[in-house]
Order: structure tokens, then sequence, then C-alpha cells
């Protein structure tokens, strides 16, 4: 796999970032790509280890020593081939997947692992650069009729996955664009959307027919389309957010991490002007409550807009600077990161609740907040306040929106409020109807929710015709 010997002669290399002081003057991707002959370089580092745990860590199943060795080789189209036949978008996951992978990568052991996710996003950009990515149409039709629910990522890779196997595929997107979170989550600082839209442009030639604007369960009767067609399959992720109901909630100020992101990228892709922007960070100070994900886009749209400053709080306590191999190799580590967004200069305060919001003239000034231990017991006389103008929750999503689309069908849910079905076939207890993604499992990646994607599109076309040869 790679070179032989490449692990010892070559040292780890990752993508660059373009300086804070100029990335945050606007909203463009700032990764510095690697050229060819470093990423070749890279790649040859992935070392012949027996058991490549690499295969543990990706949800997707990614045949990653294969492309590896295939990139050492200077054969691109075939990397891209062999990169395709288990990610249907490895230009989204190469840019914001965390790479669990490369957490398992044996290398990881010694703190070197493969840059697995460097390279995978460059061969991607390469095929498509050369042509490589062309529309697979099939001719031979089964007369089948599939509607998907919800156009993110996991509904994505089920169309296309059987839009390519012949089947008529309607995929319905309550927003005027496909993408979902990755469209109107993601900020475009961490993936732009001309990706996005490729790929739709890629899929309406297999056969892929969007309708956007189109709200299931509200602008049309879901029962209607259960007559329509010979399969439904429920997509539309989990959305429902966190909230935090303490004293001073209602004050002006306080919003939901997903009333504040979108707007940004609509206004990025022109779908709204800068006049119609209801929450802006600009001369603010902003507290933003929640350490992920979510959290870290937070501070980076924030500084974008213009935040004076930004705090992010975190209730759970700090993790260590290095994991303990030994315990947690090849697993997911718990242990500090820092993403590109909070190198840009967020304060980070960990082990903090806050117990209530404080206001004047119903306007929002700051947070009451108080430590806790490493049990979330309150520390007595550990009170303190910290001013701010925006405070935005970003604690995550609890399941998917009942309203409308699930409430008409009274489809069985589990004790956490999604949508209950296995990851063998993914039914759910209606006939004809199957789930995927985060509607499903609850809030997780993108890696997850294309692979729910692609083994939902695997029993569907199991279920209408008895077989597939669509691989799970």
């Amino acid at each position: 796999m790679g070179k032989v010997t490449g692990f010892l002669e070559i040292d780890r290399h990752e993508r660059k970032y373009k300086p804070a002081a100029d990335r945050v003057r606007n909203f463009k991707e700032f990764v510095i790509p690697l050229g060819d002959q470093q990423t070749q370089e890279q790649a040859a580092r992935c070392m012949d280890c027996g058991i490549p745990f690499c295969h543990t860590g990706c949800p997707v199943n990614n045949q990653i020593p294969d492309w590896n060795d295939l990139v050492y080789n200077s054969n691109w189209l075939e990397a891209s081939q062999n990169l395709h036949s288990t990610n249907n978008f490895p230009e989204f996951t190469g840019r914001i997947c965390p790479a669990p992978c490369e957490a398992s990568c044996t290398l990881n052991i010694e703190d070197e692992p493969v840059t697995i996710k460097t390279i995978e996003c460059a061969v991607v950009d390469k095929a498509w650069k050369e042509g490589w990515i062309q529309p697979h149409i099939n001719e031979i039709k089964t007369g089948k009729k599939i509607a998907i629910i919800g156009s993110g990522p996991s509904g994505l890779a089920a169309a296309q996955q059987l839009a390519r196997q012949g089947h008529y595929i309607d995929l319905y997107e309550k927003n005027s664009k496909a993408g979902g979170l990755l469209r109107y989550g993601i900020p475009d600082f961490k993936m732009e959307k001309h990706l996005i839209d490729r790929r739709v442009y890629q899929m309406e030639q297999e056969g892929v027919n969007f309708h956007y604007n189109k709200n299931v369960g509200f602008d049309i009767n879901i029962k209607e389309l259960l007559d329509d067609y010979d399969a439904l399959i429920l997509t539309g992720g989990s959305e429902k957010p966190r909230d935090l109901p303490i004293p001073g909630r209602d004050l002006d100020g306080v919003h939901y991490a997903m009333d504040f992101l979108p707007s940004q990228n609509r206004i990025v892709s022109s779908e709204i002007s800068e006049y119609d922007r209801k929450i802006s960070a600009n001369g603010k100070r902003v507290a933003v409550i929640g350490g992920g994900d979510t959290g870290s886009d937070c501070i980076g749209t924030s500084f974008r807009q213009g935040a004076i400053s930004v705090t992010q709080l975190e209730i759970m306590p700090e993790p260590p600077e290095n994991e303990n191999k030994g315990l947690s190799w090849p697993h997911w580590p718990l242990k500090m990161r820092t993403s590109s967004s909070q190198a840009e200069g967020a304060v980070r305060d960990f082990s903090i609740m806050t117990e209530s919001f404080l206001g004047q003239d119903g306007k929002l000034t700051g947070l009451n907040c108080i430590n806790v231990d490493q049990s979330l017991k309150k520390i007595v006389n550990s009170n303190f306040e910290i001013e701010a103008d925006l405070v935005l929750l970003a604690m995550g999503f609890v399941h998917p929106l009942h309203e409308g689309l699930l409430s008409n069908l009274d489809i069985k849910l589990t004790d956490r409020g999604n949508v209950d079905a296995n990851d063998i076939d993914y039914k759910t207890n209606k006939d004809k109807i199957f789930v995927a993604g985060d509607m499903r499992r609850g809030q997780s990646l993108v890696v997850w929710a294309i692979r729910e994607g692609r083994q939902v599109a695997h029993s569907v076309d199991k279920y209408l015709m008895g077989q597939t040869k669509l691989p799970r």
C-alpha cells in the first residue's frame, strides 16, 4: 500500500489555511490544497499495516489503502473510480468530514496518521477538473416510482443510487435549493455551494426530478404520495433544536444557531439580500452556547459579519490535550480540538452552565453563568456574568420535526423522537415507507448520512425488484 518505506521516509504534511486576518474578510473557502506531487508523497505514507483499521473508522467503507496506492502510482482516474464506488460525494466529505478514518489509521498511534481526508479531496477535485465525472444514465427503466422527501446528503445519495438503477425518482425539498444542512447549515467558508450545484446537475442528467419549495405534510398531502409511488424514503434530517428554557430566554438577542446560519448562506447565494437579514453579529459581543461543530460555525460566521468578540461556552469539562492511545485507538478519541473558526480569535470556556439571560428593556445584555464540576453539579459561589448582545444556542438537535409530515403519517417513533427503523432494511412500520439519515439515527455526520442513503437505496431496490446489485 503506497510506498513500503514511505511512512519512515516522508513526514506528514497537511493542507494549509490562508491567514485568519485574510480569510475572515469573506465567505470563501480558505484551504490551500497540496499539489499533485505532494499529495502523491502523502499517499506513499500509507503502510502495509496488515489490518487497515481506517476501514473501521470510515462509515462509507472507503477502500482507503487501495486509492492511496493508486494515487502514489499516478493512477488518478482509477483512484477516482475506486473512491466513487463507495462514496457518492467525496468532495463533501473531503471538506467537512472530521475524518474518523485518520483517527483509526495505524500511524495515528504515533500522532502521524496518513492525510486521508486531504488525499480524498484532491482525488475528487482532480476528477472534476479533468472531466472524468459524468452522469451515469441507465437507458433501461424499471417503471417503478420512488418519492424521496428531503434533499440532504442522505436523500441525495439515495436518489442517485436509485436513479442509476433505472427507477423514476422524485425528490421533494421544502427549501428553494437542494442540499439540506450542507447548503443551509454549513457555512460557505467550509464548503462553497457550487459543489452541490454541479452534483445536482449531474443527478438531473441521471433522471432525478427535483421539486423545490415543496414542504411535504403542509404543501403536499403525504397520503396522496403514498397512492402515487411504489416506495417513499424519508430523509428529512434532525431539525428540532435543543432549547435552553431559563429566565430571560425570550429576550431580544437570544436565537437558535439554525436561525442564524442559514440566513447568511442565503445572502451569499443571493437567495435573499442583506436587507432581509434578521440576525446579525456585526458590532456585537457574541456568546455561543455549545462546543460542537455548529457552535464553531457560528463563531466563524460571527467574525465574518463583524463581531467585536466571540465567547464559546461548553458545559462539559475541558478535554485532555492528547488521548491515551492504549485506551482509545482505533476509535474516535476524546481530546482537545481547535477548529479553524475557533482559531480566529474566539474565547473558549469549559464547565460552564448558563443560569439565566440578562437584559434591559427587553434586550439581551449578558449571561449569568456558574461553574460546574465533572458531574455537572454547580460549584457554590462560582457565579459570574458575561456581557453579550447576541446569544446563539448551538446545543444540538433532539429529533426530526414531527409537525406536518410525521404527525400526518402516524408513524412509529423511538423514545428519542426519531423515526423507528433498523439499519438493515430501513423499513418503518408503515408499508412502502423507508427512512434514513439523521431522521432515523439522530443528528450525526455527513459521512453517516451518505452511508445510510446508499444502504436505504439498496433496501428499496431489493424491495421493489426482488433483488439488487447495489452495494450496501
